[in-house]
């Protein structure tokens, strides 16, 4: 018998069980497959607590992994048994060592990428991609600025903006943090602990501001975010690790230099398999390329992913974080 997580209700990360699963056999359109490695995400600790909540409990939740095609069901036609796949988005189901999923949401992996590469990069990496190239169009001459620079998406952005051209600014938590930053390409790191990011973004830009800001801190950096733009910036707010943004004046928008506002998600950017395929494709194509090179900072068993939740939640992780199932 194979073992997942399961959550019951929400809450702490002590409410994420190991137990026994049948996965069963893929009904038409599906795919089942054998996880070889799993990817860890903040969005798994909003389904857990709730604040994004998944459609019904129980559920096995986790959005991102890689492996191999065990069984097809009929109509499935783009993976065939044997095929190296790697998915990122709903529905969920990741904290799985073995699972069925739908097979439009699968791609196929490079064989120059490995299974532990692929579950550390497919939700950050098409995150940073639809970043980067749909909510604001990064061009060569651009100053950006991205909060927690040194974690998983934050890392990729920073590498992919820095080879397109763009100047980079990311806030840190910490020296060591700061020095990871710089090497993925982050010119400017700010320790937000020591220093004022917005008095400071404002000294690197000589005044100006960035031309966009990617915040995924939430409550406590969006408004002091708003200051670091040049008018017409764009604020791209796409998570709220401290929690989630108040009400909004929208006539702060025009106050502070008629700005552009989005809160995007992946799961509306590649909802399209045409879409999802361009993501991965243009993901695969700068890593394999060596413009963007993914850090897996923690690896835990998937049987211990509660304290990999803690982990994440205490600000003590760098980089990706895999579970091993």
């Amino acid at each position: 018998m194979s073992k997942a997580i399961k959550l019951y209700t929400h809450g702490g990360p002590e409410v994420l069980k190991w137990e026994d699963f049948d996965p069963g056999s893929p009904g038409p359109g599906q795919v089942r497959i054998r996880h070889e490695a799993i990817g860890l995400n903040f969005i798994d600790v909003y389904h857990r607590t709730g604040l994004y909540p998944l459609p019904s409990l129980p559920v096995i939740p986790g959005l991102e992994g890689s492996g191999v095609v065990e069984d097809v069901g009929e109509q499935v036609n783009d993976v065939a048994v044997g095929d190296r796949v790697a998915y990122a988005g709903v529905p969920p189901g990741a904290y799985a060592q073995i699972r069925c999923i739908p097979a439009h949401r699968l791609v196929k992996m490079p064989g120059e990428v490995s299974f532990e590469t692929a579950a550390a990069m497919m939700l950050k990496g098409m995150t940073a991609r639809y970043l980067i190239r749909g909510c604001y169009p990064v061009s060569s001459g651009d100053t950006i600025l991205i909060h927690a620079a040194s974690g998983g998406v934050g890392s990729i952005v920073s590498q992919w903006a820095h080879d397109i051209g763009a100047t980079v600014i990311g806030t840190v938590g910490s020296a060591e943090k700061a020095e990871k930053a710089r090497t993925n390409g982050c010119e400017h790191p700010i320790l937000y602990s020591q220093e004022d990011f917005v008095e400071k973004t404002r000294e690197i830009t000589n005044g100006k501001g960035v031309n966009v800001v990617y915040d995924s801190v939430g409550q406590a950096t969006f408004m002091k975010s708003l200051a670091c733009l040049k008018p017409f910036g764009t604020m791209v707010t796409f998570g709220q690790s401290s929690g989630g943004v108040p009400p909004l004046e929208l006539g702060v928008l025009a106050a502070k230099g008629s700005l552009f506002l989005t809160r995007p998600s992946l799961m509306t950017y590649t909802e399209k398999r045409e879409d999802l395929l361009e993501h991965a494709a243009d993901l695969f194509d700068v890593v394999q390329r060596g413009v963007v090179k993914i850090t897996i900072g923690q690896t835990y068993p998937l049987s211990d992913v509660s304290v990999a939740h803690r982990d994440l939640e205490g600000r003590k992780t760098t980089g990706s974080t895999i579970l091993m199932p």
